[in-house]
């Protein structure tokens, strides 16, 4: 049976002589339709509009056999992990009763006190559930806590003690003698990604880190066999599905790559904890971030990894209540059982996109990989990895700024109404996306009064609607509450209705008709009104109407924008920096 019988052959070419036909009636000219349909993404990866059989880059293999592409596992679905940076073992037991199959403890200072550990587990079945621990200089303190409660029990006990360097390689040796099914060491490379890296930067630097760590690990006496099993490694889950499933397939190809060149290449399986990310997460607007980890989560799963941690929704704001915990634990289970995730191994696989972007971001950061390697290794290029990463997150401050990379609730569709959800204790302390727009809600909100951005709407409500809806999306992006003149052309009306509004800075709105008439007249009645700055929405052959000091579009530097109102509406000294 053929499912394409009937239907007549289409090439490629053919693809091109539409497409190039739409663009034509668009107004859009390229040398091709790939140029101008085609998009890049942070490590420099072109991402086309098309792909066919031709893009598949080889055989991936099977799950669970090398190059580990297709995954690690045999079985389908992953281990459900919650993290508790809190001493509750309530909470502990909640998580544990109702879905979570492992723990994620941080230990340490303002987090959970490494004697505190056996009051946390007390009712906590060591032997069914699994133990990852984070606990930065106190690892060995953590570990041996976490062990000698074990030793008390007298049950076995898995997981990872997260240790790194010459901590994670002494308790490696302990692990591989006393303890098979623990592991010692963490390889977190979210400290890339929450620190601005792209795709390619998190991947080669996480190499770079294993086979630092491989290094440690059989100088500490270790066979390459043994330090393989020593190590997991841990990546950010983004609401970007396809970014993170290609990430997560192509984070195994490389280290199996490793396992191969040290002559382990049946070991080379990438133990995968998955996290999603809290760069992408939001104080405004925080139940948005419900959807964000959703689709990160889908993504963990469908890319392969082995266990999957979905932050609550209220994780930027503080400590998580019971609510937030339940829906983030839900998440998972909902995708396990109901969405059916767990029924199929690498459902992307075979897919010529997802294919080829696996392939693609292997290649790219395989080579900066080697870069790091020829820089020293993973220790000593710190200052060239720091510098690459920076790099990469001026980038996407830029995007951010213009809203090139928009972020739902904040910089694009925000509600000023919302009122705040409040949280006790540190939220998420890593650098988040939105936290330039956040900022400028909470200057507004500090005020006695909230500033106030006037939209001069010109002419009749079809005329302006499109263009005072997109000025009144981005200004309240800022915080600024708006207010619109209504229909009408009158200079005068309008200059009296921003008078009475209150408002410093106004917007002129409408159709580039009626600017042609209008724009001059009006902006001139909004400064005899007082106004000391007026926007105008637009872009193309307004910048010198008189009276108007900028225009303000789609792609224009909304940060610039807001931080520039602001010192019109309420002056330099309030810290509001360009």
């Amino acid at each position: 049976m053929e499912l394409a019988a009937g239907f007549t052959p289409k090439t490629r070419d053919d693809w091109r002589e539409l497409a190039a036909a739409v663009l034509r009636r668009s107004g859009i000219e390229a040398g091709s339709p790939e140029e101008a349909l085609s998009t890049s993404t942070y490590d420099g990866l072109t991402i086309a509009p098309l792909y066919d059989l031709d893009d598949l880059p080889g055989d991936p293999g099977l799950p669970g056999a090398p190059p580990y592409v297709r995954g690690t596992r045999t079985v389908p679905g992953w281990d459900v992990r919650q993290r508790h940076a809190a001493p509750d073992p309530e909470a502990v037991l909640a998580d544990l009763e109702h879905g979570v199959t492992s723990l994620w403890l941080v230990v340490g200072d303002g987090a959970i006190p490494p004697e505190s550990l056996a009051v946390v587990l007390k009712d906590v079945l060591l032997d069914l559930a699994p133990v990852v621990l984070e606990a930065g200089g106190r690892t060995r303190e953590a570990a041996d806590a976490l062990l000698a409660l074990a030793a008390e029990r007298g049950v076995a006990v898995s997981g990872n003690l997260g240790g790194s360097g010459a901590a994670g390689a002494e308790l490696a040796v302990r692990c591989a003698a006393d303890f098979p099914g623990l592991r010692a060491v963490t390889v977190d490379a979210t400290r890339w990604h929450d620190a601005g890296g792209g795709d390619a930067d998190e991947l080669g630097c996480s190499i770079a880190r294993g086979v630092a760590e491989l290094r440690e690990l059989t100088g500490a006496g270790l066979s390459v066999e043994q330090a393989l099993g020593q190590i997991e490694f841990r990546y950010a889950a983004t609401d970007d599905q396809f970014a993170t499933i290609a990430k997560l397939r192509a984070a195994r190809r490389l280290w199996a790559r490793v396992a191969e060149v040290c002559g382990a290449p049946e070991h080379g399986g990438q133990r995968q904890h998955a996290v999603t990310s809290s760069a992408m997460m939001t104080v405004r607007d925080p139940y948005v971030n419900l959807l964000r980890t959703t689709v990160a989560c889908f993504a963990a799963g469908v890319g392969g990894a082995e266990a999957v941690t979905v932050q609550p929704f209220d994780a930027a704001l503080g400590l998580p209540d019971s609510f937030s915990r339940r829906i983030a634990r839900n998440t998972q289970a909902l995708l396990l059982e109901e969405a059916g995730l767990a029924r199929v191994l690498d459902p992307a696989g075979g897919s010529w996109y997802v294919e080829r972007r696996t392939a693609d971001l292997a290649e790219r950061a395989w080579a900066w990989f080697q870069e790091i390697e020829a820089a020293g290794g993973a220790d000593a290029a710190e200052e060239l990895t720091a510098a690459r990463v920076a790099a990469t997150r001026e980038r996407r401050a830029a995007d951010l700024a213009h809203r090139r990379f928009p972020i739902t609730g904040v910089s694009e569709y925000p509600d000023l109404a919302e009122p705040p959800v409040r949280r006790g204790g540190n939220g998420i302390a890593t650098p988040r996306y939105a936290e330039e727009f956040e900022a400028l809600r909470d200057l507004a909100e500090s005020r006695p009064e909230r500033p106030k951005v006037f939209l001069a709407t010109i002419g009749p409500v079809a005329a302006h609607t499109a263009r005072a809806a997109f000025a009144a999306n981005l200004f309240q992006a800022g915080g600024f509450a708006t207010e619109t003149a209504g229909p009408g052309t009158d200079p005068e009306q309008i200059a009296t209705a921003f008078a009475v509004s209150g408002a410093r800075v106004a917007c002129l709105c409408s159709s580039d008709r009626l600017y042609a008439e209008h724009a001059a007249p009006v902006a001139a009645a909004l400064r005899r009104a007082g106004a000391r700055r007026v926007w105008l929405a637009g872009q193309g052959g307004h910048e010198d109407v008189d009276g108007v000091d900028g225009t303000v579009h789609a792609g224009c530097d909304a940060l610039h924008v807001l931080r520039t109102t602001y010192d019109d509406v309420l002056g330099d000294d309030l810290g509001v920096t360009r």
